[in-house]
């Protein structure tokens, strides 16, 4: 792949992230690891402005854009799904939710390829019409632990559970194998499915891992972190390559 598709990423509000101090000036920020992940698939990643109160200068970002890469972060606010917030909803960053909302509905409709990774994947269900658990211990007190997160003494690489992927998904064709051991990072997941979507991956509780859009171009949503884990994992880095490839091709090369 000889051209360097634009894969636009979303930054987040800083003071909307656990443990920082309130009354620092906003600033937009984003862990590195999704940036290197793209360059490390041969695109060039571009950090995408919280400009939720000027959609005409994100229209023109956008439309620079060959692809569309949504991380991970914050709960979405349960507004954007038609809820009243639970009383275990963490954080929100309302300006973030606007911006990636409108990016994913501008993707969606012109088949600009679109990756969502943990926040990221709930960001395309919710744009599509879907729902959200909240607060997975409370609202599926029989679920498995999803929340291994940092600030809990865990590492962002920790290998938490299996996931069983769809026979003749996208995902299933990438890590060719029917499971993949994953990190997990959450509190919150996937309530109901938006239109169109399939889920090509489970939990071992039934929880949805990974979504896809039926009979579209590259729309893949997973509820780990690849951006972790592909450095070692061959497999994974592949994902972060078809997205690329699928951005280069959607831009003509």
């Amino acid at each position: 792949m000889s051209y360097r598709p634009t894969i636009g990423i979303p930054t987040q509000t800083l003071h909307a992230i656990d443990g920082i101090p309130p009354g620092l000036p906003h600033s937009w920020v984003m862990n590195q690891r999704y940036y290197y992940a793209a360059i490390g698939a041969g695109a060039v990643p571009w950090m995408v402005p919280l400009v939720d109160d000027d959609l005409d200068t994100l229209r023109a970002i956008y439309d620079r854009l060959d692809g569309v890469f949504l991380a991970g972060g914050v709960d979405l606010d349960p507004a954007t799904y038609g809820a009243e917030p639970h009383p275990k909803l963490g954080n929100t960053d309302p300006a973030r939710d606007t911006v990636e909302l409108a990016l994913a509905r501008w993707a969606l409709e012109e088949d600009k390829p679109l990756l969502g990774l943990c926040r990221g994947l709930q960001v395309i269900n919710v744009a599509l019409g879907g729902s959200l658990h909240q607060d997975l211990e409370a609202e599926c007190p029989d679920f498995i632990k999803h929340d291994y997160f940092p600030n809990a003494g865990y590492e962002r690489d920790h290998l938490a559970h299996e996931v069983q992927l769809v026979s003749g998904s996208r995902l299933a064709a990438t890590f060719r194998t029917p499971r993949v051991t994953v990190n997990s990072m959450h509190h919150q997941g996937i309530k109901d499915l938006g239109t169109d979507l399939v889920a090509t991956a489970f939990a071992p509780d039934g929880l949805v891992e990974a979504i896809e859009l039926a009979d579209r171009g590259f729309v893949v949503g997973v509820q780990w972190h690849p951006e972790m884990l592909e450095e070692r994992d061959p497999r994974t880095r592949q994902l972060f390559r078809e997205f690329a490839a699928a951005a280069s091709q959607f831009a003509g090369h």
